[in-house]
């Protein structure tokens, strides 16, 4: 089976979630590490494992960025790291599988489960063997302990629930 190394430099981990219950805010990870074993004749064998620098986190706003941070969400500073490590894949199509694993956030370990998109295998034009995944899959912060909200007059809260997020990793081949 093929070994790939998950490029950072071409690889973000995003989401969306609802604010005030009225329109969604967008941000992203843009650290993230790992490995992909994957061979296409051999999907229920493919894991993907990697690590997100939780303190990486960008929405474009800095003071909603260190809030984040903050206790009241990630607690970057006693959990640095979000996790993921695949236990189980199965083919869905040509180029996609479903995949569960284990995700941890916040010190909070469950399972979930995305559906991947896999492209390539191409060659780079310095000689790279480069391959393409992309996962979407829908979290309940809360069931990770990310449990802050305030309500609203409206009976409403200040931040959603459901979490959607979105992985585009590109890895490279390991000679």
């Amino acid at each position: 089976m093929a070994e790939w190394n998950i490029d950072p430099d071409h690889s973000v981990a995003a989401f969306a979630i609802r604010h005030m219950m009225v329109c969604d805010v967008h941000g992203q990870f843009n650290r993230i590490t790992g490995k992909v074993r994957f061979d296409p004749a051999d999907i229920p064998n493919t894991s993907i494992n990697f690590e997100i620098d939780a303190a990486g986190i960008f929405t474009g706003i800095r003071k909603r960025d260190d809030h984040l941070r903050s206790n009241e969400f990630f607690h970057v500073e006693k959990y640095p790291k979000i996790t993921f490590q695949s236990t189980r894949s199965e083919i869905l199509a040509f180029n996609s599988c479903k995949m569960t694993g284990d995700l941890t956030i916040h010190g909070t370990t469950k399972p979930i489960t995305a559906e991947v998109e896999f492209f390539g295998s191409v060659k780079s034009p310095f000689d790279e063997t480069s391959m393409g995944f992309t996962a979407k899959t829908v979290i309940n912060r809360e069931d990770f302990g990310v449990a802050w909200n305030t309500p609203l007059e409206n009976g409403g809260l200040m931040v959603g629930k459901d979490v959607r997020l979105f992985i585009d990793l590109e890895a490279d081949l390991i000679a």
